[in-house]
């Protein structure tokens, strides 16, 4: 099977005021294409960028840094990705926020880094306080804009009213896929 070469989005969520819209659109195509065990090497990589990007955003606004590096076992991967990911937006302050926040959390020992993942969250957490920053929310660039932005300008990027969306997904998957 070769890759979905794609990025759908609904022409809802292309006419919405909402950039977020956007993004969550991407992110309901990617679930549903996890949903029909489509391996991630076969899904569009700019459009699995934007999806995690937006769970970098999503878990920073939720619990700061310190929250996205708990949540997501500070994946080298998904790390690089996100950095990739900043820079193809043209989220340039973003990216030089993560890129300090990311030496910060390599300037601690893989002992105390290791405990953090395995401990709890809440309560008293002295590596949690220190790896945390409000800076993310004084910025004045908005990742959601800027992600809906990118994924509207894509050349890959298709706009499909929801039926036309699953008629691709389901050519793709070879298969009926239930409509919820």
């Amino acid at each position: 099977m070769e890759e979905f070469g794609r990025i759908i989005i609904s022409e809802t969520a292309a006419n919405s005021e909402n950039p977020q819209d956007v993004v969550n659109s991407n992110i309901s195509v990617i679930n549903l294409m996890r949903e029909e065990k489509i391996d991630d090497d076969l899904i569009h990589e700019d459009a699995l960028m934007s999806y995690y990007l937006d769970y970098y955003t999503s878990k920073y606004t939720e619990g700061n840094f310190s929250k996205f590096v708990y949540d997501s076992g500070w994946n080298k991967e998904l790390n690089e990705l996100i950095e990739e990911g900043l820079a193809l937006i043209g989220a340039e302050k973003h990216l030089e926020l993560f890129q300090a926040q990311s030496k910060r959390v390599r300037l601690l020992s893989s002992v105390k880094i290791d405990k953090f993942k395995k401990g709890k969250f809440e309560g008293v957490n002295p590596t949690r306080d220190l790896l945390n920053n409000d800076t993310f929310f004084e910025l004045e660039e908005n990742l959601a804009v800027l992600n809906a932005a990118f994924l509207k300008s894509h050349p890959d990027t298709e706009v499909l009213s929801v039926d036309e969306m699953f008629d691709a997904l389901e050519e793709f998957v070879g298969h009926e896929i239930k409509r919820a």
